[in-house]
């Protein structure tokens, strides 16, 4: 049922578009809710109930359905909300338009304007179009295919709640320079500032556990980033990434999204000209592409011989 349900919503990503179909629209109304009702102190036990719920009900709804008709088509419609970003497909639609119009200036503003939106740290273009290929689809079919919808919609909201941190942060500093004349402009900008350690910008460290979102999301990211990666050296060069991929294998002092970009740029031929923006976006989302589509034939294989159920 899950290799089912992963074809459909698949073939649907694409053609679905409207707003009911994406993650962000729900995310808004239930943060809406969630704050609106939920009265304890903002902290460590209200971001794990504001996560863990929703995960929770969808286990206990799709539980609670004896027809499995209707469990495949509910779990169907959960994955197909989970799945892609149609602001991400914009954005890269964009950018091309604004590079071979040569509009040097407003392209880069795309670029920023992505890294941005995401909560990214800093990066090439096509270096960021491969961490959210993996971010909104690797991952999330993995953790559907272990897990069931309530995994891929676990995955998707932690990462989602990242996204966001940032102009949370942002809007908080602007909120208390209006109430507080004494906070200065350069105290906004280090609150900016500490809100933009982007995910990944350092590894945390093991000993210390999980003090936040992006520890929890490095740990849940070190397996599948390294099976990602491992399939990018088999639609790519596989002798060239090889290395680069061993090496990273143990590391857990590397970020996850450096050790997947690493490996993508070795698995493919990026020798382009240097004043020509949009040949490695392009070469890496044709890779990322040929990724996906090998870990779906992975997990069929999988599924169809009776490894995964």
């Amino acid at each position: 049922m899950s290799l089912l349900s992963l074809l459909i919503a698949l073939a649907a990503d694409r053609s679905l578009s409207a707003k009911v179909w994406q993650f962000n629209f729900y995310y808004h109304h239930y943060h809406h809710f969630f704050s609106k009702n939920f009265t304890a102190k903002q902290g460590t036990t209200a971001s794990a109930v504001f996560i863990i719920l929703p995960v929770i009900l969808t286990y206990l709804l799709l539980d609670a359905i004896d027809n499995s008709v209707l469990q495949l088509l509910l779990s169907t419609v959960i994955l197909i909300v989970c799945f892609g970003c149609t602001t991400t497909r914009k954005s890269y639609k964009s950018y091309l338009h604004s590079a071979f119009r040569g509009e040097e200036t407003t392209t880069e503003m795309h670029h920023k304007q992505l890294l941005s939106d995401k909560n990214l740290p800093e990066m090439g273009f096509g270096q960021a179009l491969i961490w959210l290929n993996y971010r909104y689809y690797i991952a999330i079919m993995l953790f559907f295919t272990l897990f069931g919808a309530a995994g891929a919609v676990f995955y998707r909201l932690l990462t989602t709640v990242i996204e966001h941190k940032k102009a949370k942060c942002m809007a908080s500093a602007a909120d208390s320079d209006k109430e507080k004349s004494s906070v200065t402009e350069s105290d906004i900008e280090l609150e900016n500032k500490n809100a933009t350690v982007h995910e990944g910008n350092v590894a945390p460290n093991i000993m210390n556990g999980c003090q936040n979102h992006h520890d929890v999301l490095f740990w849940l990211d070190w397996l599948p980033v390294r099976i990602a990666s491992f399939g990018y050296m088999f639609v790519g060069h596989f002798s060239k990434a090889m290395p680069v991929w061993l090496e990273s294998l143990f590391d857990s002092q590397k970020t996850t999204h450096q050790v997947l970009i690493d490996v993508a740029e070795k698995s493919e031929d990026l020798l382009v000209n240097d004043n020509d923006c949009t040949a490695e976006p392009c070469l890496l989302v044709r890779l990322a592409k040929r990724n996906v589509l090998l870990v779906l034939a992975v997990i069929s294989i999988l599924t169809l011989s009776g490894l995964l159920n």
